[in-house]
């Protein structure tokens, strides 16, 4: 098969919609190196340089001009004899040729309908118009979770059999075991705890952050938290200003994703209260980081915690609070509950989200 992506996100996303593309491309190409892989996009970055380094992916420079990814990368696909185009960001392209070529678009979320308030009036209908047209537009359509598979039924009105729910993995360094003298480098470079909770994304209303500081206020606990910070940051530093709790939090910035491994591995309880998530990758990292998980009993969580997480009432930090002093206060739980999550989690593996991925183009074709 000769499959054609759109690599966008691919070459200039950082985390969230960039691992997903260079994860999928690299697990097909590493268990299914048989097929041609065409990463599309008007121009490469270093990002994924290693994957392209393989021999069946191969870079393609879309037809240049305005708006090309709208109305030529679709053409230049047909044009390469690509058999199926997969959009991995919720869209398609809106022009093709008449070459037959099968379309698959991945949709992770419907945030900006669940929760309006956090987008413009402008980014909610693009959003929407984007979304629907790829819906209409596709042969199939992947949800990144049963959540988001409820949700496109629901907002964007599919049929349920036009879905496949194929959940995804996470990024290699959270299964490696980094060297001690890594480890030791990494404790050293952001001077962590010998003892702390984590919390990593970015720092947004949505991921709920200020719960779990006034949840750990009045006690010693140090937080750890890795992420992004955004207008809502000021909100947060104002209750630890005020709650004078400065020494016991500590904020990072500027993590590789092989220290980011380190420090989840280091963390004796990964805490993540998010209000709404489309799949919640950071709670896979942490399970197979064998780090125990207290996350949200709301959207699709659950259903990445698996059983033997602890799920929390993500409104009220009194409910977080006293789950994290719990499991602070006991490490046998704490180490049981991390190691059957550890058996839970590898269905996220590599290996079945790559055969599920090539079971779907196989059944198009």
């Amino acid at each position: 098969m000769k499959i054609a992506f759109d690599a966008k996100r691919f070459f200039h996303n950082t985390s969230g919609l960039g691992n997903y593309s260079r994860d999928l491309v690299r697990i097909l190409s590493q268990y299914y190196p048989e097929n041609e892989y065409l990463l599309l996009n008007k121009n490469r970055s270093e990002r994924g340089k290693e994957i392209l380094e393989r021999p069946d992916v191969r870079f393609v420079e879309t037809s240049k001009g305005n708006l090309s990814r709208q109305f030529k990368m679709g053409k230049d696909a047909q044009k390469e004899g690509a058999q199926i185009f997969h959009g991995l960001s919720g869209e398609l392209p809106l022009k093709w040729g008449k070459e037959p070529i099968k379309k698959i678009v991945t949709i992770h979320d419907l945030i900006f309908m669940r929760y309006p308030q956090y987008y413009s009036f402008f980014d909610r209908k693009i959003h929407l118009w984007k979304f629907k047209k790829a819906a209409v537009s596709a042969d199939k359509i992947i949800a990144i979770s049963e959540q988001t598979k409820r949700d496109i039924i629901t907002y964007l009105k599919v049929p349920e059999t036009k879905i496949e729910v194929i959940y995804q993995g996470c990024h290699k360094a959270f299964k490696e075991q980094q060297s001690e003298e890594f480890i030791q480098l990494t404790k050293e470079k952001f001077n962590l705890p010998e003892r702390f909770i984590l919390n990593v994304g970015t720092i947004e209303d949505r991921k709920n952050l200020l719960s779990i500081v006034k949840g750990i206020s009045g006690t010693e606990i140090p937080l750890v938290v890795v992420g992004r910070k955004t207008n809502y940051y000021k909100k947060v530093e104002a209750f630890i200003k005020k709650n004078k709790i400065e020494k016991q939090i500590l904020f990072l910035e500027g993590v590789s994703m092989d220290e980011l491994a380190v420090i989840y591995k280091l963390a004796d309880i990964f805490v993540y209260p998010s209000f709404f998530e489309g799949f919640g990758i950071p709670v896979i990292e942490a399970i197979f980081s064998k780090t125990a998980v207290i996350t949200s009993n709301i959207s699709c969580l659950p259903e990445a915690g698996g059983e033997d997480s602890v799920y929390v009432d993500p409104g009220s930090y009194e409910d977080i609070g006293a789950k994290i002093k719990f499991l602070w206060e006991n490490e046998s739980e704490r180490k049981r509950r991390a190691e059957k999550s550890f058996m839970f989690v590898q269905k996220f593996n590599d290996e079945p989200i790559g055969a599920q991925l090539i079971d779907l183009y196989k059944k198009i074709l």
